[in-house]
Formats: structure tokens, sequence, C-alpha cells
């Protein structure tokens, strides 16, 4: 009868993607609940369970952990969240309402509101660094193009032919990160349903802005 050497106590599966994943994980929570610059490299070590050579392995400096959450993370969380809802709307104006009345609904079920990772890293890193606010600024600009992109295919089809896409756009991205930044602050998620209310408040009669274009155009009648 042969004895089977027991494993060694401790003993760690060798799986470098699942070890990035998981400091990926614990670096996007933290930064998310405790911002930052408040999450130190030994802080998010003890969460992961990982050694210091083994994070830095994949992330050689903690800004370069931020990029990677911010590059992976948070831009993906824009497009599962945003992007595509929008893109497979049957509008842009319906599939920006689903996504505010879908985030409402979850914050409400889930009982507090954290806020939007995209602008709770904005507020935190856009002045702290120009590689910071490069990253994140590119997310921006992506999640206004989608919702202008889409604006101009509904036009194309004959749909909302008085809105200006890329102040549609901006306005909406505008509406829901300020709405998530009270909505956060008052820990009630409700405001995302006012600022909807607003913003749709905004679409234009037919003819409208065609009527606003040509007032700037024609020269106004002179009184005697």
């Amino acid at each position: 009868m042969t004895v089977q050497p027991k494993p060694r106590p401790g003993k760690r599966t060798n799986d470098p993607e699942g070890m990035r994943k998981k400091v990926l994980d614990v670096a996007e929570g933290a930064f998310q609940a405790r911002g930052y610059h408040a999450s130190s490299i030994g802080d998010l070590m003890a969460a992961a369970d990982v050694s210091g050579g083994a994070l830095h392995h994949h992330f050689p400096t903690k800004k370069a952990l931020a990029l990677a959450v911010i590059d992976e993370r948070v831009a993906a969380a824009v497009e599962e969240t945003w992007i595509a809802p929008v893109l497979a709307a049957a509008s842009a104006r319906e599939g920006v309402r689903a996504v505010f009345e879908a985030v409402a609904a979850e914050l409400e079920q889930q009982g507090f509101v954290r806020g939007c990772p995209l602008n709770n890293l904005a507020h935190e890193l856009s002045l702290a660094d120009p590689d910071f606010r490069t990253a994140l600024a590119g997310i921006f600009a992506g999640w206004r193009r989608a919702i202008a992109d889409k604006l101009r295919a509904d036009q194309q089809a004959g749909k909302d032919e008085g809105t200006d896409p890329e102040r549609f756009a901006a306005l909406t991205v505008a509406a829901y990160s300020g709405a998530m930044s009270m909505a956060k602050t008052a820990q009630d998620a409700g405001v995302l349903r006012d600022c909807l209310a607003g913003l749709e408040r905004s679409a234009p009669s037919p003819g409208g802005l065609v009527a606003r274009r040509r007032n700037r155009i024609l020269p106004r009648p002179r009184t005697p």
C-alpha cells in the first residue's frame, strides 16, 4: 500500500489570467466604494489575496491598475448599460428612455446608489493626471458618439428630424451624469425619472428647428 503525498497547504494554482481578473475586480470595487486615492496598494493586495510581486507583475504601478480598470471595466460598463441598449432600440429616444428607467428600477431594487462608475472616477481623477483625463474623456466621447449616430440613423429613416444629434447626445449624457450624482447624494433613484421627464420635454415640435434657423437667417423687418 502506497501513501499518497498530501497537497501542500496554501499551494496556489498557476492561473495568471484568473489572478489578474481578481485584482481588477477588487480594484474596481474599491475605487467605486472608497475612491482611488483612499485605496492603498496594501489594501488591494490584502483584499485580492495576492503578493506584491504577483500584483506588480500584471500592474507595475497603481496608476497602471487604475487605467486598466478604466479601459476594461468602466468602458465595458458604459457599453453594456448605455451603448448596446441604445443601438438596439427602435430609436435613440426610446433607447435613452429605456436606459434611464432600467437603471432607476435596478437602483430602487438594490436599495442604495453608489453612482455612475465613469462619473465617480471622472470627478476624482480628471485633474489628477492627464492620462486619466484622456482615458475618461475617450469613454465619454464614445458614449456621446453612439447616441448621436443612432439619432442620425433615425433621421435617415424620417424620424426625429428636428433634433441636433450632437446636442441631444451631449444633453443626454449630461442629464444622466448629473442625475446619478444627485441620486448618489440623496440616495434616491427617483431623480433619474425626474431628469428623464425633463429630457423628453426637450424634444422639438415638428418644424421647430427649421423655423428657428429661418429666423436667424432672414433679416428682421425694420419698424418705421
